[in-house]
């Protein structure tokens, strides 16, 4: 195996009277593409500085190759001792070259000579990430280096970093920018670090593995360890059940959008009958609106009806924010008119946390001091409730302050999910998630009775949560697709394919196809289900032996063999699943 070009040998960090890491080992190689994953607060950010060199180690060893450039993207850069945004990119000894920077900020849509006191935390961020992909190091630290990019700076993004020939160690609540781009991943949790090389679509399934076999560990040890332990694997596996449940449940909700929505592109929903207006809750009718003779929205109508999940998607500036003002009566229309049905009553998640005093305690925000809280009509003790958003019981009488960006914004859901609704207005709500609480989110929204409305860049997140998205290009235009994010693309892409060429010669007539599914057909929709069952049984064995550190003692030939084995199962596996899709819709059809 290669020298590594930065590593951290049986490191330990104290922070105060506690050991935040002890023993920890971490190496990252000349190309490594590592995917960091941890919950708020495991120390992601405090390993980043460690392993930039930026913090000394109480005990263990740092190395670094000599010559190796490191630079870190931070997620809050702090840019107020310069006047414009270029000069903080373009700042220190070894800044990079000026049309560098200026290149991937095009790229990135910011204008570097915006005043660096005005700027908002996305312009920071995107100036911080052209300072850092212009400067040619030789590896990278990105700390969520999607949050306010939108989906067209992030797909450029990441064919960046498929170009990009050094190395690069990433955390990211994007589940699609992880799996496209990580080989292997990196798993803080609770001080220790494990390194699996497989890329962040094996995963779940690999940590799932990991907590069983701790599990068996803690049976042999203490009775209590055990049934801490046995709780842990019972949540992780009914969760992911679970998560299965409610896409299956999605599934049926956008079939049944699909239904209602007229030709393909036209923002309109058609909803006559009687049941279908009983349940509408908000009814757009020929609304637009125009700012400084540009117009942002053109006359538009929508339907939305109970129990919609609905994602706002569109590049920074398209008008997404706008039509969700519109939509929720915030700003009135210039022309048209939008109803509500008489009981909406909605809540809005504040992504500036103006709700959240630092000398508060958890316990104060969510019961004013007490020990039960009311959870729309039922009463609720707190230990119980702050359970189900990731909390033990330690964080009771923690101050506000004291927690991690994420922790604080998973409080603030705790505390909004709590009110009686039945509108959930939701503006970018992954930002400063980790996965865990991506997932919980995923849950929230699932088992919400009410409708959601949701503007989000996370391509991952729309696809296991919505049922329609609305989409607009910034002309002005708005598309409505039943489905997730996928299904919008795919619409997009159909559009810009070319025409065929029409021809005055009379149309042949169409060649008549046998509807109907052969022998051949019908077994191979049969024995499929055995075959993905059978095939997801080796990748989770491949999984568990990429996982074990003794495969590497030896070299890399074992480890790189056995990843070739587990890529082509995964595209079998994937090719198998679409086959039984493609057989199951024609025997439905038929």
């Amino acid at each position: 195996m290669a020298a590594p070009i930065v590593s951290l040998e049986s490191v330990g960090l104290n922070q105060g009277t506690e050991w935040l890491f002890r023993d920890l080992d971490l190496f990252v190689g000349e190309r490594d593409r590592l995917a960091l994953i941890g919950r708020n607060g495991a120390g992601k950010t405090t390993l980043f500085r460690l392993i930039a060199g930026e913090i000394e180690v109480d005990e263990g060893e740092r190395k670094q190759r000599p010559g190796t450039k490191t630079v870190t993207l931070l997620q809050d850069p702090d840019v107020s001792a310069f006047d414009t945004l270029r000069d903080f990119a373009l700042h220190g000894k070894n800044a990079p070259a000026a049309h560098e920077v200026e290149a991937v900020a095009d790229q990135l849509g910011i204008d570097l000579d915006r005043q660096a006191g005005t700027a908002s935390g996305g312009e920071r961020r995107r100036a911080a990430l052209s300072r850092a992909l212009a400067s040619e190091p030789d590896l990278l630290l990105l700390d969520e280096p999607t949050n306010h990019l939108d989906i067209a700076a992030i797909e450029w993004l990441e064919g960046w970093l498929e170009r990009y020939s050094g190395a690069f160690v990433t955390v990211s609540h994007d589940r699609e920018f992880l799996k496209r781009l990580t080989r292997s991943s990196l798993w803080l949790d609770r001080g220790k670090l494990r390194r699996a090389d497989i890329g962040f679509g094996g995963f779940e399934a690999w940590t799932e593995e990991v907590i069983e076999q701790d599990a068996r560990a803690a049976a042999k040890l203490d009775t209590k360890l055990a049934q801490e332990a046995a709780w842990l694997v019972k949540g992780v596996t009914a969760r992911r059940k679970r998560n299965v449940g409610r896409l299956e449940k999605l599934w049926d909700l956008r079939a049944q959008r699909a239904e209602m929505l007229g030709q393909v592109g036209k923002a309109k929903l058609a909803l006559e009958s009687d049941d279908a207006k009983a349940k509408i809750v908000i009814d757009a009718k020929g609304i637009s609106k125009s700012y400084g003779g540009r117009e942002i929205i053109k006359p538009l109508d929508l339907r939305l009806q109970r129990g919609d999940r609905i994602g706002l998607v569109g590049p920074n500036g398209a008008g997404k924010s706008t039509l969700l003002k519109l939509l929720t009566r915030e700003i009135e229309p210039d022309t048209g008119r939008v109803r509500h049905a008489k009981t909406l009553t909605g809540i809005t998640i504040d992504q500036q946390r103006s709700l959240l005093k630092p000398r508060a305690r958890v316990r104060d925000l969510l019961t004013n001091g007490t020990d039960w809280i009311d959870v729309r009509g039922e009463q609720r003790h707190i230990v119980g409730y702050l359970k189900d958003f990731l909390f033990d019981r330690s964080y009771i009488d923690a101050e506000i302050g004291s927690l991690s960006g994420g922790e604080q914004s998973r409080l603030l859901m705790a505390r909004e999910f709590a009110r009686p609704s039945n509108l959930l207005v939701l503006d970018e709500p992954t930002n400063d998630l980790d996965l865990e609480t991506l997932d919980l989110l995923q849950e929230v929204i699932s088992d919400y009775d009410g409708t959601v409305l949701l503007v989000s860049h996370d391509r991952d997140f729309l696809d296991r949560t919505v049922t329609m998205v609305v989409g607009l290009d910034g002309s002005g235009d708005v598309d409505v697709v039943a489905g997730g994010f996928a299904d919008w693309e795919e619409k997009r892409r159909e559009r810009k394919r070319p025409k065929a060429k029409t021809s005055s010669a009379a149309p042949a007539a169409p060649v008549k196809r046998e509807e109907r599914m052969t022998f051949k057909d019908k077994h191979e929709l049969e024995t499929l289900p055995d075959r993905i069952a059978g095939l997801e049984k080796d990748i989770r064995v491949h999984e568990a032996a990429l996982a074990d550190p003794a495969l590497y003692k030896d070299g890399a030939e074992a480890s790189l063999k056995l990843g070739s084995a587990l890529e082509k199962l995964r595209a079998d596996l994937a090719a198998a699943e679409d086959r039984w899709l493609e057989l199951s819709e024609m025997a439905e059809s038929l």
